[in-house]
């Protein structure tokens, strides 16, 4: 089967979230990424070179398109296209507001850069978190620069995009443990942490909004060395992800 120029635009077209809603799909790109989302994702069509697809002959795709790398070059969204690239359904996880009193979830206000986000999902997979709540604000996660961004670990962390407000109400109300970061936090190395409950990571530029922050129960800080020196003024919101989590893990395990 050709790969039409009618299949190329609606490849192409997944790039804007209005058509990957309209569509119910996803694009991913990449041999690794590819073959970690295969299994977990409704695959809706492959499109790969020969060379790849023998030697990846168990597929399971609805339509598979067999392409030279000049065709592939195309469709890609890519500067450096690789052997295939698969067009995924988008999944739909039921929305469970009772998750934190049972595990260590993280909630995402306002991260609007799509690599941020896809380092954050990747992160969250090193570390065992498999579910993130993100306010409507929050870069979308199956924008195709935050699927590149996560590394395959979209097929084992689940986002859920809702009310983040009234979400961490009513954990307060249930007295579910929520942390944040925050510049006039205390020590996260010496506050006490717990495996269970949220934890909430604020806007690249503003943080976490006033209306959060004051449902935060442990503010926490991450502190710089040594501390009183003149330094940056804060952290990448995916760096201080990944060095909080590290701390709830390195202490609880």
């Amino acid at each position: 089967m050709m790969l039409s120029k009618n299949r190329i635009k609606y490849i192409r077209s997944l790039e804007m979230k209005k058509y990957r809603k309209t569509e119910k799909a996803f694009l991913a790109e990449g041999n690794k990424l590819v073959n970690d989302l295969l299994g977990h994702f409704s695959c809706k069509l492959l499109v790969a070179t020969a060379q790849w697809l023998e030697t990846h002959p168990l597929l399971m795709a609805q339509e598979t398109i067999e392409v030279s790398a000049e065709e592939l070059a195309r469709a890609s969204l890519l500067k450096t296209p690789q052997e295939v690239l698969a067009v995924f359904e988008l999944p739909s996880y039921p929305y469970d507001d009772s998750l934190p009193e049972r595990s260590l979830c993280l909630a995402l206000d306002d991260v609007q850069d799509p690599g941020n986000l896809g380092t954050i999902i990747r992160i969250a997979d090193w570390f065992g978190i498999e579910d993130i709540f993100c306010s409507p604000g929050t870069a979308d996660a199956f924008n195709p620069k935050t699927v590149q961004a996560t590394m395959g670990a979209l097929a084992r962390v689940r986002l859920h995009y809702c009310d983040l407000k009234e979400f961490i109400r009513v954990q307060t109300e249930r007295n579910v443990p929520v942390f944040g970061t925050f510049l006039d936090g205390k020590n996260i190395y010496s506050q006490e942490l717990s495996a269970q409950g949220v934890i909430v990571m604020g806007n690249e530029g503003n943080g976490v909004c006033k209306e959060i922050e004051n449902l935060v129960s442990q503010k926490l800080l991450i502190p710089n060395y040594p501390q009183g020196k003149e330094t940056s003024e804060s952290l990448n919101v995916a760096v201080a992800t990944a060095i909080v989590c590290a701390e709830f893990r390195r202490r609880l395990s």
